[in-house]
C-alpha cells in the first residue's frame, strides 16, 4: 500500500436542500469534522416535494449519529411519536389490521412466538396477535412511553419513529449543517460541465454565470435528477407494472383533538389516502393510479375526508415508481427522489436517504477513483429498493376488494423473491430474512396476517411443548403487555414533556 498524503476529498457539492440535500449537509459535516469544504447549491424559486412526514424506527440511529436532542427536536419539527400504521380497508372494505414496531411477545424472538401462537391460535386459545404487541396496544388506547433498556420488562419490545414536518426538519438540520462550516449559495442550476477526458461531472454552472466546482456531487434535485439523469444519462428501472399508482395528492388540515401516536392507511377505490398526525396540523394525501380515477375525484375524495378546514390547497405530483439503474454513477451520488421513487406506504422516504447516506460513508470514495466501491454500493441499495418493493406490492397483491384497481393488482404476476417469501409462509408461517433487511419479521408477520395470507401449519416442533403451559403463558404475556400500555403516559402527555 502506497501512501499518499491527505486522501480525503478537498470538496463535496450537494444540488438541492429540502430534506435530502440538509440531511447529507448535517451527516457529512459531522462525519468530516470540518475537513472537507461542503457547498449545498439550492434556489428559493424551486419548491420541494416534502417527502416523508412519516418516519420508521431507523430514523433515531440517524439523528444520534447526529448527536440531535431529541426534546429540542420534537419542539423544533412539531413532531409526534409513532408506534407503527393502521391499515384500513386493505383486505376489504370495513376490516383494519396494525403494523407495529417492536416485537410481538416479550422475547427477542419472534419467529419463536409466531408458531406458538399459529397452534394456539388454530386452537381458539389466543387472542388476536395484536394483543400481544405493546405497540399496537399503546397505540389503540393513545399511549407512548419512553423505551427501557431492561430486556425482562415489556417496555423493551417496542420501537418507535416520528411524524413530522418535513420543512422544518429541513430548516433544523440546515442550522445545525451550517453551524458546522456548510456553505449555502443561492441559485439555479444554468448547465453542468463534464470533464473530456472521462464524463466525470466537473463543475455547476448557475445562472449567474458563478462556477462551483467539487470533487463529489451529491444529486438531490428530486424529480429532476439533474446530475445523475440530465447530465450523467444514468437510466431508470420503471416498476409501475407492479406499482401502478402514479399520481400523488397532498393536502395539509387543521389538528382537531389529540394527535394519534400512529400513522393511518386507508385503502379507496383508486389507491389509498393517508392521515399523518403532527403537534399543529394534519397531513393527508391520496395516492391513486391514473387509470383508474381521475384528478378530480381524487381532489374530491381527499377533500370530503379531510373532516377539518385544510391549511393550505393540494399539492399535486406525478411521478413512475421505480429507481435508477444506478445510485452512484461516477462522482455523483443520488439521494431522495432523485435516486427512485417508491410510494409512502410504509414511510421508507427519509429512510431510504438515511440508508443511502450511511451505506455512502461505508464506501466512501476519497479522491481516488475505483469503481469496485460504487458497485458495491448500488448492489446493496438496489437490494434494498427491491425488498422495500417487495413489501409494498404485499400489501396490494394480498387483498380481496373489488374494485379494478384491486382485481388488477390481485391477479398480477409478482416478482419472484415475493412470490418466494410469500408461499413459504404460506405453508409454514416462516420468513427467511437477509441480514440488512429494513423490514424485521414482525412487520412481514403484520402484513401477511393483516392481508389475509394464512399458513396452512405450524412448526412441527411446537409439539414438543405441553399446549396448556403455552396457554398460560400467553395469557399472562398478553395480561402483562395490557398493564404495561396501562402505565405509559397519554401521548399528548409525552409529547408535552
Amino acid at each position: 500500500m502506497e501512501i499518499v498524503g491527505d486522501n480525503l476529498p478537498r470538496s463535496i457539492v450537494i444540488l438541492g436542500g429540502g430534506t435530502a440535500g440538509w440531511m447529507a449537509a448535517a451527516l457529512f459535516s459531522r462525519a468530516l469534522a470540518g475537513r472537507c469544504d461542503i457547498t449545498l447549491v439550492e434556489s428559493a424559486e424551486i419548491g420541494t416535494v416534502g417527502v416523508g412526514e412519516a418516519t420508521i424506527p431507523p430514523i433515531r440511529i440517524f439523528n444520534n449519529t447526529l448527536g440531535l436532542d431529541e426534546s429540542a427536536f420534537v419542539r423544533e419539527t412539531r413532531a409526534t411519536y409513532k408506534l407503527g400504521i393502521e391499515f384500513n380497508g386493505w383486505t376489504r372494505p370495513g376490516e383494519r389490521y396494525f403494523h407495529p414496531f417492536g416485537v410481538y411477545g416479550v422475547t427477542p424472538d419472534p419467529g419463536y412466538f409466531h408458531q406458538y401462537w399459529l397452534k394456539l391460535a388454530a386452537l381458539g386459545r389466543a387472542g388476536p396477535l395484536e394483543d400481544y404487541s405493546l405497540c399496537a396496544v399503546a397505540a389503540r388506547t393513545g399511549r407512548f412511553g419512553r423505551q427501557s433498556q431492561d430486556p425482562n420488562s415489556p417496555l423493551s419490545t417496542f420501537g418507535s419513529a416520528f411524524h413530522f414536518d418535513a420543512s422544518l426538519y429541513a430548516r433544523y438540520l440546515r442550522g445545525y449543517a451550517e453551524r458546522l462550516g456548510v456553505k449555502r449559495l443561492e441559485g439555479k442550476v444554468e448547465k453542468v460541465d463534464l470533464r473530456s477526458e472521462d464524463g466525470f461531472v466537473e463543475a455547476l454552472v448557475l445562472d449567474d454565470d458563478r462556477r462551483v466546482e467539487g470533487d463529489f456531487f451529491i444529486d438531490c434535485s428530486g424529480f429532476r435528477a439533474v446530475l445523475l439523469e440530465q447530465a450523467l444519462e444514468t437510466g431508470y428501472e420503471d416498476w409501475s407494472h407492479w406499482l401502478p399508482c402514479d399520481r400523488a395528492m397532498a393536502m395539509p388540515c387543521e389538528r382537531q383533538g389529540d394527535p394519534d401516536p400512529f400513522t393511518r392507511s386507508t385503502a379507496q377505490a383508486g389507491g389509498w389516502v393517508w392521515r399523518i398526525p403532527l403537534q399543529h396540523r394534519d397531513g393527508n394525501g391520496y395516492v391513486y393510479s391514473s387509470a383508474f380515477l381521475s384528478d378530480d375525484e381524487a381532489e374530491r375524495t381527499l377533500r370530503e375526508g379531510l373532516g377539518a378546514a385544510p391549511t393550505a390547497e393540494p399539492n399535486k405530483l406525478r411521478f413512475v415508481t421505480g429507481r435508477r439503474r444506478k445510485a452512484w454513477n461516477k462522482n455523483v451520488l443520488g439521494l431522495g427522489l432523485s435516486s427512485g421513487f417508491l410510494e409512502p406506504l410504509e414511510s421508507t422516504s427519509i429512510h431510504m436517504i438515511q440508508a443511502g447516506l450511511l451505506k455512502f460513508l461505508a464506501s466512501f470514495p476519497g479522491r481516488q477513483w475505483d469503481p469496485v466501491l460504487a458497485d458495491d454500493y448500488n448492489a446493496r441499495i438496489a437490494l434494498d429498493f427491491e425488498r422495500i418493493r417487495d413489501f409494498i406490492i404485499l400489501h396490494y397483491h394480498a387483498n380481496q376488494r373489488d374494485e379494478p384497481l384491486w382485481r388488477q393488482t390481485r391477479e398480477m404476476a409478482i416478482p419472484d423473491s415475493l412470490a418466494q417469501r410469500m408461499a413459504l409462509f404460506a405453508a409454514r408461517g416462516k420468513l427467511s430474512l437477509a441480514a440488512e433487511e429494513m423490514f424485521t419479521v414482525t412487520s412481514w408477520q403484520a402484513v401477511m396476517h393483516g392481508q389475509g395470507v394464512s399458513p396452512a401449519a405450524y412448526d412441527p416442533l411446537v409439539d414438543l411443548h405441553d399446549v396448556d403451559r403455552i396457554a398460560a403463558e400467553f395469557d399472562r404475556v398478553r395480561d402483562e403487555i395490557a398493564a404495561a400500555a396501562k402505565t405509559m403516559p397519554r401521548h399528548i402527555d409525552a409529547l408535552r414533556g
